[in-house]
């Protein structure tokens, strides 16, 4: 399952993707670099996929804690894990790990100077907030505020009948393409996050968000390949609110964050003041570990039902192949290594993560400071494998 996620970042990396990137002020710089120790990765964790395994810092943690905790604390005083910000490890139920350090930190293009982190502090997401815009369309949905899966979604986007007109591939667009990222469309997120030919930053500039995705020109049919594409999620934004008639925050707060007792949160917004649902949610690390939870749980907390089981069934059953041996279900990264994924994850630039592993039982949240750096994907693999593994194997 390592090598998977491994994989995943490498393939996003290749693509010189990221989260989000810059929004009110330009000198945000938002890149990737191509990563080069793709196979030496492969050859370590080779075993661990053969046996389905998931599959100068200041520490701020108690003077005990557990062996894992010890084995995190011991690594960050010897400066190997640098950049890690928060580690939250949750097994059969049990919290095995928790600790936070003090780093540097972003908020989009804002220098946040150097901070304590600890379980209040809230923590950029990035691109961890598609996932989590993916099962707010899954609540809306189960509410039928918003469009079916088939639906084309011309058809609830009155305002912008001029642009469908012009190519009727794109009223064929549905739902489901959005949520899967095979729109159809031209989409190139691969120049720096100060050019604007990187569409996501292009987008952000633009006076109208939602025009400037659906002008793009089309490629191929939609529903037929996967591209990365922040333009899709910024129209199941749309629809998420178009439908609700709420804010993404707002909707967010209601359907979400309330039920699962998550009130330290925070949404940012681009420069047209709508919230972003590819990489604008702000939480806590026991916040996002508690959406990991329910999750785990089949959409239930405490016995309330937050998320329908069949939506995160549907989320999380493989739609595309997005790289060598990942797919992507619902706005969601999956194993692509066995015919059921073992693992679902979300990613976010800088080393942002929640894994889940229902097999396992395993829930782990990483908040990390790496933004834009070529490599931010090794230290959480690192944590992962070199420190949760043999803690949830001995």
């Amino acid at each position: 399952m390592i090598a998977g996620i491994a994989r995943a970042e490498q393939g996003m990396r290749d693509l010189k993707l990221s989260s989000f990137h810059r929004m009110l002020r330009p000198k945000g710089v938002w890149f990737s670099g191509l990563q080069r120790w793709r196979k030496i990765l492969r050859q370590a964790l080779k075993g661990l996929l053969a046996a389905g395994v998931f599959s100068m810092m200041t520490v701020q943690a108690g003077a005990g804690g557990t062996a894992l905790e010890e084995r995190l604390r011991s690594a960050f005083d010897q400066g190997e894990l640098p950049g890690l910000h928060a580690v939250l490890v949750e097994h059969r139920g049990e919290r095995i790990a928790e600790l936070y350090f003090e780093g540097q930190d972003w908020s989009w293009a804002e220098d946040l100077g150097v901070r304590q982190f600890g379980p209040e502090e809230l923590h950029d997401l990035r691109s961890v907030t598609k996932s989590i815009a993916g099962l707010l369309y899954g609540i809306a949905l189960e509410e039928g505020k918003v469009p079916p899966l088939s639906a084309p979604i011309y058809r609830h986007l009155p305002d912008y009948a001029d642009v469908f007109s012009k190519d009727a591939r794109k009223k064929t667009i549905t739902v489901a393409d959005l949520l899967t990222m095979k729109m159809g469309i031209e989409w190139n997120e691969a120049g720096g996050y100060v050019d604007r030919s990187n569409d996501e930053v292009g987008m952000e500039f633009a006076n109208d968000r939602y025009r400037y995705v659906l002008e793009k020109d089309m490629l191929e049919a939609p529903g037929e390949v996967w591209r990365y594409n922040g333009g899709a999620v910024a129209l199941i934004g749309k629809l998420i609110e178009d439908g609700t008639g709420r804010t993404l925050e707002a909707y967010a707060q209601e359907r979400l964050f309330e039920p699962l007792a998550i009130r330290d949160f925070g949404w940012l917004k681009g420069g047209d003041s709508v919230d972003s649902p590819a990489s604008g949610l702000r939480l806590t690390a026991p916040g996002l570990a508690r959406i990991g939870r329910m999750i785990l749980d089949g959409g239930q907390y405490k016995g309330q039902r937050i998320v329908s089981e069949a939506w995160l069934a549907e989320s999380f059953a493989p739609r595309a192949d997005a790289f060598d041996g990942i797919r992507y279900g619902y706005l969601w990264w999956l194993d692509g290594m066995s015919e059921k994924p073992r693992w679902a994850a979300a990613f976010g630039n800088g080393g942002q993560r929640l894994s889940i592993d229902p097999a396992n039982e395993l829930v782990v949240v990483i908040f990390a400071g790496n933004y834009n750096a070529p490599e931010d994907w090794k230290i959480p693999v690192r944590v992962v494998l070199d420190f949760v593994l043999p803690a949830i194997s001995d």
